[in-house]
């Protein structure tokens, strides 16, 4: 239809009839679009011409909208608004909107006070973009000053300006808390899609209250208000935060059954809540029924397969997006790139970081914040120190990142450098931040220094401890064996010890032997979460060690009633960009004949370097003989193997674990570097480990 209406237009020329004010308009809102956009300059500069500009505001309000909507230009926008002789309060409003549409918030605000100086009175639609702009700048104070003036010229009531208070509350609350969003929304006399969809989003996106959202939205729907598709989107997501894909089937049917489930945000509100409920069979079914793909719906499928560990299929989606022309985004390459470090696949990733730096993401904060993660997470810290001292403008995340690094690592003190010269920079930490800062302090056992930055958190920052830090704390205590005063600790906690604080507690009764008190910590779990095999499994290991058999038996025979399965100990090494993943008594891997000859050689070799298996890490009432056979065939020494045959002598081997490293291996691996003068790098479950000589980085403290 614009096609037909510009060249109405040109007819109209042709045949000598001159253009007004209304027909400049209509051709005008035609070019509105990116495929008649450059129709609309050359229109442009007719209407410049003929002085149409100056003349009518009408017009210069299109050509506002058109180099907004056509090509996202704002500054050739601007320049229309500057040059216009008279303007209205709708002309003020749709500048500022536009503005605070596209990201220029700042912008916004200052037109929104330039627009007040000149004399113009803002109305709801004024107000409702201004607020949208306070929100994008989390400027609460100046959000909270317009609420006041909209009370006071009686605008608070309007649903638009309304919905915009909720979103500026919910996003803006410096606790997260959605209590004053959840008042603006009950003091609106009336309720329409609109403002149901700002609460139920609002309760989304304060990551805590996704229950509520779904209560919401069902309280809506009972009241005949007939959702939309960012209703449907919202609460989608919320059903995929609670892993609830029941919910969401029962959700995403209303939707078919409104006839909007083929609206792409649905969609891929549908791919990113079955990926975050782990069901990547089904998120896939729903990428592939989607009638029309855009960008968010590649990201959705390939961010779900990199979290779910399936790389593999991440990468081939990437190659994908890359023949459908359809573009790739920052957050693409930041989903691989996490895909990538989940499994220490950093071959990968340094084809990634090639690709990145060919498409000119080099300076990306957000993905120079990935690259970091990714380096840190394949057990290349100094590669990832490379990205974070090359980057021009760094944030909170990129710091944390980069102090998170060392700590896994067992760098503490390079990790409290980098977190003393972070406030030195004036970056204000989060939650995140003190995360890491307390388990580098745990993981070399700097108690003091520990206890000072928990209590610093509140004092200094005013960042109230969450689980999270208690938990580190307990760590922190627990592994130095100083396990009464962790449990006088968890005793003095202002909130009740969580399942994380006592399975923290359990592990450290494990490594020190303590059965009373891990008995005493896995009964604390189970009342929580009955169905916790961790627990079940931790407690297990500590009778197991003690040599009392009898208990073994009855913690085994108690999870088998209950249907509680162990997760298999696995290891994984890349080689050549192909991930190779062992597991104990590996035997179905092409070169398992050479991989157990290595082993046995080893095996020869270190002994008499003075190597002695360590049977007490076998939990198996068995003969001393077998149990020495078995430790051979843990997966993180069949890796090691593999990565002996399969690797350069130059490079290290990296191997990765989902569990934490045993005991038995670690000493032989620390034998093995000695024997061979490889470097050997394990990633377990707690931290890394970089064992080179005979010595390892953590100093046997994990």
């Amino acid at each position: 239809m614009e096609w037909q209406a510009i060249w109405t237009f040109l007819d109209m020329l042709e045949l000598g009839f001159y253009p007004n004010e209304y027909c400049f308009a209509a051709v005008i809102r035609a070019c509105s679009n990116a495929n008649y956009a450059w129709v609309g300059e050359i229109i442009y500069g007719f209407v410049v011409k003929t002085g149409y500009l100056e003349a009518d505001v009408c017009v210069g309000c299109e050509l506002i909208d058109m180099f907004v909507k056509g090509s996202g230009d704002l500054g050739s926008a601007y320049k229309v608004f500057d040059k216009m002789p008279e303007r209205n309060l709708v002309t003020w409003t749709l500048m500022i909107t536009r503005f605070a549409q596209l990201g220029c918030a700042r912008d916004a605000i200052d037109l929104f006070l330039d627009m007040e100086l000149s004399g113009y009175v803002p109305d709801r639609f004024t107000y409702s973009s201004v607020l949208s702009a306070c929100t994008e700048l989390g400027l609460l104070a100046l959000g909270k000053q317009l609420h006041s003036r909209v009370i006071r010229l009686g605008l608070a009531l309007d649903v638009c300006v309304g919905c915009s208070l909720v979103d500026m509350y919910a996003k803006c609350a410096a606790d997260g808390s959605v209590d004053d969003s959840r008042k603006v929304f009950e003091q609106m006399p009336e309720h329409n899609v609109m403002s149901w969809t700002a609460i139920i989003t609002a309760y989304v996106q304060s990551g805590e209250c996704d229950k509520e959202a779904i209560e919401l939205f069902c309280k809506m729907i009972s009241g005949h208000i007939r959702p939309n598709h960012f209703s449907f989107s919202s609460v989608l997501k919320a059903c995929g935060n609670l892993s609830d894909p029941y919910t969401g089937e029962q959700v995403y049917s209303y939707a078919v059954k409104l006839g909007i489930a083929s609206v792409n945000c649905v969609g891929n509100s549908l791919i990113s809540m079955y990926a975050r409920s782990g069901r990547m069979e089904d998120a896939r079914k729903a990428f592939d029924i989607l009638f029309e793909k855009n960008l968010v719906s590649y990201n959705a499928i390939v961010d779900g397969y990199a979290k779910n560990l399936k790389s593999e299929e991440a990468f081939l989606l990437f190659n994908e997006i890359a023949d459908t022309g359809i573009g790739i985004s920052a957050f693409t390459f930041a989903s691989l790139l996490s895909g990538a470090a989940s499994i220490g696949a950093m071959g990968k990733g340094e084809q990634i970081h090639g690709r990145l730096l060919k498409g000119g993401y080099k300076s990306n904060q957000c993905i120079c914040n990935a690259l970091i993660s990714m380096y840190s997470r394949c057990g290349n810290i100094e590669a990832a120190f490379q990205v974070f001292n090359e980057m021009e403008d760094r944030n909170v995340i990129s710091w944390t990142s980069m102090i998170t690094g060392f700590a896994k690592h067992g760098f503490a003190t390079r990790a409290l450098e980098m977190f003393h010269k972070m406030l030195e920079t004036g970056t204000k930490p989060n939650e995140i931040t003190y995360v890491a800062v307390l388990s580098a302090c745990s993981h070399v056992g700097m108690i003091s220094e520990g206890q000072k930055h928990f209590n610093s958190m509140y004092k200094e920052h005013g960042i109230v401890p969450r689980m999270e830090h208690y938990a580190c704390m307990v760590d922190l205590l627990g592994r130095s064996g100083l396990l009464v005063e962790a449990m006088e600790f968890i005793n003095s906690m202002p909130l009740m010890a969580d399942a994380l604080v006592w399975r923290t507690l359990l592990g450290a009764c494990r490594v020190h032997g303590n059965t009373e008190l891990g008995r005493h910590a896995a009964e604390m779990i189970l009342e929580q979460e009955p169905d916790d095999p961790a627990a079940y499994i931790l407690l297990s290991n500590l009778h197991a060690s003690a040599g009392q058999w009898k208990d073994v038996v009855k913690i085994r025979k108690s999870m088998k009633e209950r249907n509680l399965i162990k997760e298999a100990g696995c290891s994984w090494i890349e080689v050549e960009n192909r991930v190779h993943r062992f597991h104990v008594g590996e035997t179905s891997h092409p070169q398992a004949w050479q991989i157990y000859q290595e082993l046995d050689q080893l095996a020869s070799k270190i002994k008499e370097m003075g190597y002695i298996p360590d049977t007490d890490f076998v939990l198996h009432d068995i003969e001393e003989e077998q149990k020495e056979q078995f430790l051979f065939q843990h997966s993180e020494k069949i890796a090691v193997a593999f990565g002996l045959i399969s690797t350069s002598q130059s490079k290290p081997i990296r191997i990765f674990k989902n569990l934490r490293v045993c005991g038995d291996c670690h000493t032989a691996i620390k034998y093995i570097s000695m024997a061979t003068g490889r470097e050997i790098v394990v990633r377990d479950s707690n931290r890394f480990h970089h064992i080179k000589n005979g010595v390892c980085s953590c100093n046997d403290y994990w």
